[in-house]
């Protein structure tokens, strides 16, 4: 089943704009995650498709079929909450039976689908535990069997991994992407977390300040992002964004603030610009005091790469990532260049779209 929102909009009052000119289709059998900072609409918007929130503007269909009058039980989905929604008095039989039992299907069809259900996602042997014995991981897979026992078509998720240690996450995402594949669900995801979002996701919708900011594959959103801010939410460390001129002598020459001159293979696309660099796409090395044009602040070790954090000399924060363990010492000076590749946004932040990929000339 796939959902079409058209033109979405969602007002609490007169002067609290929430959501604005949301549009998206999500195909049959698709894993569409919602991703954006805290407070920027995503479980409003999840709400909003699921019935639970008015919708003050726009369509939400469901199959071509609009449901904005249809009350939630109707729109034939389930979802998934953060708090799990336990019933904490019930068993984790009855707990997923519950839904199945209120619309009065037969007592055998439900034994069955609750019995499959908890055989998916390996809780049969935990089948007479109450909620309060269970782990933070096993409560999340209790309300997913919930959701694979109502054999509806389309599944929302509001940020189910987010009580989660971060093993747990890794884990639960692994079986959660396998169960939506199984079962051919229409699944929409909301996470706050851009790993989660980069991982399982065949579409990702970037949420900021009421508009969306992108939808694209996660390859398209981190190779192509079509702003300065989707650019910094995907990739860790975040990538680097800093002010940069043209050359007045050479329009294939980069002038960052007064730090770094940078050789393309094209021309600069404009007079001022701000130019982004993945961490990975700097070089660090250490220089004396006349040679270098930053100094490193501090150092993290993650076992097969080193995050080394430093200021250039104009003022702008850095992060540039190397193989294995390299020792700076804080306040050493150091020099530092940008090789590959490199991302052009305007004043406003926008991407700028070039002719051919810009690579920096080693």
């Amino acid at each position: 089943m796939s959902i079409t929102l058209r033109n979405i909009r969602k007002d609490y009052d007169q002067n609290t704009e929430v959501l604005k000119d949301v549009s998206v289709k999500v195909e049959t059998g698709e894993f569409f995650v919602i991703v954006g900072p805290s407070g920027c609409g995503k479980s409003t918007l999840l709400r909003m498709i699921a019935g639970l929130t008015p919708i003050t503007g726009g369509e939400v269909q469901i199959d071509d079929q609009v449901v904005n009058e249809l009350p939630p039980k109707a729109r034939k989905l389930t979802m998934v909450f953060q708090n799990y929604a336990l019933y904490p008095f019930l068993s984790v039989w009855d707990n997923v039976a519950f839904g199945l039992k209120a619309r009065k299907l037969d007592s055998a069809d439900i034994k069955q689908r609750v019995d499959n259900a908890l055989k998916m996602v390996s809780l049969t042997k935990l089948r007479k535990r109450k909620p309060r014995e269970l782990s933070g991981g096993q409560r999340q897979r209790v309300a997913l069997a919930r959701a694979v026992a109502s054999d509806a078509k389309i599944c929302l998720m509001d940020e189910p991994l987010s009580n989660l240690d971060a093993q747990l996450r890794i884990k639960m995402r692994q079986e959660i992407y396998a169960l939506q594949r199984k079962l051919g669900l229409t699944l929409i995801y909301v996470t706050h977390d851009q790993v989660e979002a980069m991982t399982m996701a065949d579409h990702i919708m970037v949420l900021h300040d009421k508009h969306v900011q992108q939808i694209g594959t996660p390859s398209e959103i981190y190779q192509t992002p079509a702003n300065d801010f989707v650019a910094k939410f995907f990739g860790t460390p975040q990538i680097n964004i800093l002010p940069a001129k043209r050359s007045a002598d050479n329009d294939h020459i980069l002038n960052v603030s007064s730090d770094l001159e940078i050789a393309l293979n094209q021309p600069v696309p404009a007079e001022n610009l701000k130019i982004g660099v993945r961490p990975d796409d700097f070089k660090i090395e250490r220089a004396d005091g006349v040679s270098s044009n930053a100094v490193v602040k501090n150092t993290e070790f993650l076992g097969n790469e080193t995050i080394v954090y430093a200021t250039m000399n104009s003022g702008s924060d850095i992060h540039v990532v190397v193989d294995g363990q390299v020792a700076f010492r804080s306040y050493e000076p150091v020099k530092v260049t940008a090789s590959s590749k490199l991302l052009f946004f305007d004043q406003n932040g926008n991407r700028i779209n070039l002719a051919k990929e810009a690579l920096v000339h080693a």
